[in-house]
């Protein structure tokens, strides 16, 4: 299990020690996180903490990874050790840094890491306790972190499987931006050539919740046709909400889809072939 609903939170709170972890993005994260988090919860910012942000996004995109070894000093400021029990929510029913967070620290080995479905708006809604009281740090103990064990694809890669009809590239974006009929972040509209639009948006239901794990699992049972997950590489605009649909499949039971993590923003930016429309 990786995701929880907020009654599941409700019980973990309950029973033991945790680690919290509020994951925000965008340029007024943490003043959000200020007017309202889970009592005790870390704040952790996607755009300078989960990322090594560079000034050239053609080489490596607009959220790259850090280093795993940066990871882990994270980690260790986070007191998050590998017996803790994490639990990380976000301000975007777990669509955003949340997501990307689980990622990174399932794809460093951890185990027990849980993302809240419906995120921060599920957990106000079931009575759980917000506070803007900012906890104290842990004090410093590096995490071991030495490597990303789970797969990666770069932009090689994914010029050489993307037409592959026996490989698979999953584009999660919005439909719109897939399409080409406009492109409100990067540079270029379109989509790399091969790849199949399946929103990330299309995990959650009409309450901003994950999917049943049934559900989720019979969504990609047809989705994926009969391949296995290593067969698949999930992309986004920026290698962010492509983890939405990485823990979407981990979830349904497909573990080991591989994460391009410089997605459309370092596409779009190399000369690459660009398809627009539905194909």
């Amino acid at each position: 299990m990786n995701i929880i609903v907020a009654e599941d939170l409700k019980k973990l709170l309950s029973q033991g020690e945790l680690v919290l972890i509020d994951a925000r993005g965008g340029p007024d994260a943490f003043q959000r996180y200020q007017a309202g988090h889970l009592e005790n919860a870390l704040f952790l910012d996607l755009e300078t903490q989960l990322s090594d942000k560079t000034d050239n996004a053609a080489n490596g995109g607009r959220h790259p990874l850090p280093e795993p070894q940066d990871f882990g000093q994270l980690l260790g400021s986070a007191g998050i050790s590998p017996e803790s029990t994490v639990v990380v929510y976000d301000d975007k029913n777990g669509a955003n840094a949340a997501s990307r967070f689980w990622w990174m620290l399932k794809a460093i080995g951890h185990e027990k890491v849980y993302v809240v479905s419906g995120g921060l708006d599920a957990i106000i809604k079931a009575g759980i306790p917000i506070t803007s009281e900012i906890p104290a740090k842990p004090q410093l103990k590096q995490y071991p972190a030495n490597s990303w064990r789970w797969p990666l694809a770069d932009i090689s890669r994914v010029s050489e499987i993307s037409t592959d009809p026996e490989l698979m590239v999953i584009d999660v974006r919005e439909h719109y931006r897939y399409a080409g009929e406009s492109e409100p972040i990067d540079l270029v509209a379109g989509h790399i050539p091969g790849a199949v639009n399946i929103p990330y948006t299309s995990n959650l239901n009409e309450n901003g919740e994950f999917l049943t794990k049934e559900e989720l699992t019979s969504k990609y049972q047809a989705a994926l046709a009969g391949r296995t997950p290593e067969q698949v590489v999930v992309h986004c605009g920026s290698g962010v909400t492509a983890c939405h649909t990485l823990l979407a499949l981990n979830e349904a039971g497909f573990e080991g889809a591989a994460l391009y993590v410089g997605s459309w923003s370092e596409w779009s930016r190399n000369d690459k072939p660009i398809a627009i429309g539905n194909n």
